[in-house]
């Protein structure tokens, strides 16, 4: 079993670390000259874990080296490419130093990193990771099946999390507070009314299997006034969304005439739909 999940780990930091020159000596660097990392898709640090990291440095110091790369601004000589809460931590401990691994490595090798560390630790909310490969679409060319390659998940996993972005802001800070997990908010993305159902959720304090069930009976009431959607037109509607990553909706009469909408949540979506649209007309 562990083989298993090892493969499916994606590229890895060893395997990222190789492909970049690494300094030769150990080193230590002082904690003023170092700057978090500008791509760390993680915003949150839990404040008891950290403090528990802390003591653990004050009792036995910083054991695993941070990942650090050269830069050049005006109070800092180095940017942290892995182990920003190790960073943190030993702040809170009081430190002045901390040993470091200097790599070179260009600002897509330093998202990778900051992305692969993230997620093979399992220390980013739902929403930091959809934003974290967001941004490795967005601003590096990566479509989603290069993210799933190098992530080491599925195509479909990443569709999903990604999808997740298309929810209400109010929605999402309620996933990125942790208060709505992952699961819960699967349920809820392409729902008109995801914000009455997420309020629900931490109202009656609902579990993700009945939240599924709530969502059925409230689907079940509102298609009593509504025919049932044909199957084929919601297997395109799905087969769409996930070619594209954005909600799509398609209404269609008995003559074969209706309508495509796709919801779209900031212009980089907009023009993303645009995009499409004009490379094929």
């Amino acid at each position: 079993m562990n083989s298993k999940i090892k493969k499916g780990l994606g590229r890895g930091l060893s395997s990222l670390i190789g492909e970049t020159k690494v300094e030769s000596k150990k080193n230590k660097l002082l904690l003023s000259e170092i700057t978090p990392n500008k791509y760390q898709p993680r915003k949150n640090f839990d404040e008891e874990n950290l403090e528990d990291l802390a003591n653990s440095i004050k009792e036995r110091g910083v054991i695993q080296p941070i990942i650090v790369r050269k830069v050049e601004t005006e109070n800092s000589k180095y940017e942290i490419i892995a182990g920003e809460r190790r960073w943190l931590a030993a702040q809170k401990a009081g430190l002045h130093e901390i040993p470091v691994v200097v790599t070179e490595a260009d600002d897509l090798k330093s998202l990778e990193f900051a992305i692969v560390e993230n997620v093979q630790r399992n220390d980013l909310n739902p929403l930091e990771e959809a934003q974290g490969y967001k941004r490795l679409i967005d601003e590096f060319s990566y479509d989603q099946e290069k993210v799933s390659r190098f992530i080491g998940k599925s195509r479909s996993y990443i569709t999903n999390s990604l999808r997740l972005l298309n929810l209400p802001n109010e929605v999402l800070r309620l996933v990125e507070e942790r208060k709505l997990t992952a699961g819960h908010a699967k349920i809820l993305v392409g729902l008109e009314n995801s914000l009455h159902i997420a309020n629900k959720i931490l109202e009656k304090k609902l579990s993700v299997r009945q939240t599924e069930n709530f969502v059925k009976i409230f689907k079940g009431k509102k298609n009593r006034f509504f025919q049932q959607k044909d199957p084929n037109i919601k297997k395109l509607e799905s087969e769409i969304s996930d070619k594209i990553g954005l909600n799509v909706f398609i209404k269609n009469n008995k003559r074969n005439k209706g309508s495509i909408t796709f919801t779209y949540k900031d212009a980089d979506q907009l023009n993303k739909i645009i995009e499409i649209v004009k490379s094929y007309y």
